[in-house]
Order: structure tokens, then sequence, then C-alpha cells
């Protein structure tokens, strides 16, 4: 009768190149979200400070600081802030530090608010994932006179 016993010889090294294969993958997740992460982070920063520097500006040069309105309304000015958030990417060098970088602005009421958009390009890539996927962020400020 022949030998029944089963050869298991080369079963390990299957077991570790799929463990492998999923630790790479790990650390490849990892290091993109990573890089997300800090993009957005700095796109956070770029919206809130454009947000405030358009609130600013939209205000249209009056005294709100000393109740310096007529009619107590602020009258927000939606062309002077999409302009002043434009000024302040290009002071703050925003276009050379993230390619691609697109902006909107609305003005609600006494509110301006910022949304920043701009590809990424992430460290590592998996194949069939996106290439340059677009990172946002939101920034707002508002502008309340005050009474005198």
């Amino acid at each position: 009768m022949a030998d029944a016993t089963r050869d298991d010889r080369g079963q390990t090294s299957v077991l570790i190149i799929g463990f492998a294969a999923v630790v790479l993958l790990l650390v490849v997740v990892v290091v993109d979200a990573g890089a997300a992460y800090l993009e957005r982070q700095g796109l956070d920063s770029l919206a809130d400070g454009a947000a405030l520097y358009a609130a600013d500006a939209a205000a249209e040069g009056r005294d709100v600081y000393r109740g310096g309105l007529d009619d107590g309304d602020l009258h927000l000015s939606a062309d002077v802030a999409r302009a002043a958030v434009g000024d302040y990417l290009r002071s703050a060098g925003a276009y050379d530090a993230h390619p691609g970088l697109r902006y909107s602005v609305a003005v609600r009421g006494d509110r301006v608010v910022v949304e920043i958009a701009a590809p990424v390009d992430l460290p590592l890539t998996l194949p069939g994932g996106p290439q340059r996927p677009t990172v946002r962020a939101t920034g707002s400020a508002v502008v309340r006179p005050s009474s005198a």
C-alpha cells in the first residue's frame, strides 16, 4: 500500500505572500489617506483665511466695529467678496502650492462662504484607483455690526 501522507511543503510560502500583499495594500491606503488628509488641512486653512478676508472686504468699507451703519444692515457685496478671495489666494501662493485649485464664493446674508477644491497627487496609487482625486474644503466668516 502506498504512503497516504500528504506533502504540505510550499503552503507556508503561499500564506506569507498573501499576507504580504494585504500588508502592502494597507500601507498604500494609509499613505494615500494621510496625503489626502494633509492636503485637506491645507485647503481648510486657505478657505478660512479667504473667507475672513472676503468678509472684511465685502463689508464695503463700512465701520462695522463702531456701529457706522445707516440702516443696521451690512449689505455684503458678492462681487467684492469673489474678487477678495481671488486676491487672497494669489497673495498666499495657493495656485503654486495647489495646481488646479478652484474656488467658489457665496454670500448669504451676513455670512461669506468659500469652497476651495484642488486635485491631490497621491504618493502611491492602486491599479484602477483614482490618479488625482479632488479634495474640497469649506470656510465661512460672519460679519455682524456691533451696536454702539
